[in-house]
């Protein structure tokens, strides 16, 4: 996400950190790269333009002149110039009961972003109904059904339904009768031109009064997208928009323009394809990311809403007995997979939002996983007794070679000797905070050092 705009400002923003003073001629390098990296992005140009001279303005001022430090004044600039290009963090509707309404074009991810929300809202303890009100696309309907069905999320869907406006008003009472405090109406999609489908969402709205009306916008889609946004917006006033798809595309520039081009903010952000990877968009964790200054706050928020802090605190006193085994080892992989996809963690840490990780590394985590659940439950308990024979059928339950398995032990081996430094003041400290986050990245840290 961002990356190549990330990796373009990184490089403007080092090379600005040692000036000593200010001037047009010694900062119009950086301000090219600047330029070029949101171009690259496919940001609007008359938001570049007004971007680059809000800095240029703001650079040449008396504080930063005579500043004690002119290069990190002028970083500070672009980082609130970049906020101030984003907007301020809108808050989502926390109303009981609540209606959504999505709405998008074809192929926007409006369904997945359906379950998304409703598995989102649920996590804040709210009872969701999903409302299937799609009824151009063929076997919309099936789609929804089995997403939610797999998420454990109720679902309203009328097959008999002429009109998207009966289904509404059908769920709207089933919700009722179920107790749905957050009611959620997938829409079918629509090209913002075809006026008559457009005015379908008119009416839609002024039956179910949604307090937030979403635009789910594939992020690839670039300016195209705030065009799109401009045009639903004047007619059913949206409230919001959920950019999809965002861990496909590398420009982002849509969600650069969207707040000064249309006047309304990105309040979601989808990141991958499972129902977990959704989260809040925000703007001053987003402007860190992409600046290498990592986002810490959304980071901590993600591990509270997601890891189980009981079962963190479980495995923390096994850890002080020293009796970790391989469930536990198992359930901490679960732990860290609940965070999302392991490269969009690695983003909100200061100075890794370039790292990358490689599909092998990757695939590591899940082949542990494959093999530990090959094991039984006495080679859990005890891995001491894991040798010859029983290594050749963890292998083969697996599905991996002896290698990999004895690579495993290996690597649990280490885990246990690091066990041994939980006693040490640092140790305390690590363990301290693995209650927090669950991670088990903490213990290879303490085993490497």
């Amino acid at each position: 996400m961002f990356e190549k705009i990330s990796e373009k400002l990184q490089h403007a923003v080092r090379s600005l950190r040692g000036l000593n003073t200010i001037s047009e001629k010694n900062i119009a390098a950086s301000l090219k790269e600047v330029r070029d990296a949101f171009l690259d992005a496919d940001v609007s140009f008359e938001v570049v333009r007004a971007f680059l001279e809000d800095i240029r303005q703001k650079s040449m001022g008396e504080k930063v002149l005579r500043s004690i430090s002119p290069g990190q004044q002028l970083i500070k600039i672009i980082h609130d110039a970049m906020l101030d290009l984003l907007g301020e963090e809108t808050e989502f509707c926390e109303e009981r009961p609540l209606r959504v309404l999505l709405l998008g074009l074809n192929g926007s991810g409006k369904t997945t972003s359906a379950v998304k929300l409703a598995k989102w809202l649920r996590r804040k303890e709210y009872t969701p109904l999903l409302v299937g009100c799609d009824l151009q696309r063929p076997a919309a309907a099936d789609q929804l059904e089995q997403m939610a069905l797999a998420e454990g999320i109720q679902c309203f869907v009328d097959r008999t339904a002429r009109s998207p406006m009966a289904v509404a008003k059908s769920a709207l009472n089933y919700g009722e009768e179920i107790k749905a405090n957050a009611i959620i109406f997938d829409s079918a999609g629509r090209l913002q031109v075809d006026e008559p489908l457009v005015h379908e969402l008119v009416e839609m709205q002024k039956l179910i009064r949604a307090q937030e009306v979403l635009l789910v916008a594939d992020a690839a889609l670039g300016q195209e997208a705030v065009n799109v946004a401009k045009t639903f917006h004047e007619a059913v006033s949206l409230t919001g928009v959920a950019l999809t798809k965002l861990d496909g595309d590398a420009r982002g520039g849509a969600a650069l323009s969207m707040k000064h081009s249309t006047g309304v903010s990105v309040k979601f952000v989808g990141l991958g394809e499972t129902a977990d990877d959704w989260d809040i968009f925000r703007p001053d964790g987003m402007v860190q990311r992409i600046l290498g200054m990592g986002d810490v706050v959304s980071l901590v928020e993600r591990a509270h809403e997601r890891v189980d802090r009981e079962e963190a605190a479980r495995l923390s006193k096994r850890f002080k007995k020293a009796e970790f085994d391989f469930d536990d080892y198992l359930s901490q992989l679960e732990q860290i997979g609940k965070m999302g996809p392991i490269g969009n963690i690695m983003t909100m840490l200061p100075g890794m939002s370039n790292a990358t990780i490689s599909p092998k590394e990757l695939s590591l985590m899940d082949q542990s996983k494959a093999i530990i659940r090959a094991m039984t439950m006495e080679e859990r308990r005890r891995p001491q007794i894991i040798a010859g024979s029983r290594k050749l059928r963890i292998a083969r339950g697996s599905g991996v070679q002896l290698k990999d398995v004895n690579h495993l032990l290996k690597h649990f081996e280490s885990m246990k000797k690091a066990m041994k430094k939980l006693k040490t003041p640092q140790g305390k400290k690590m363990l301290s905070q693995m209650q927090t986050t669950g991670s088990i990245a903490q213990l290879s840290r303490l085993f490497d050092e």
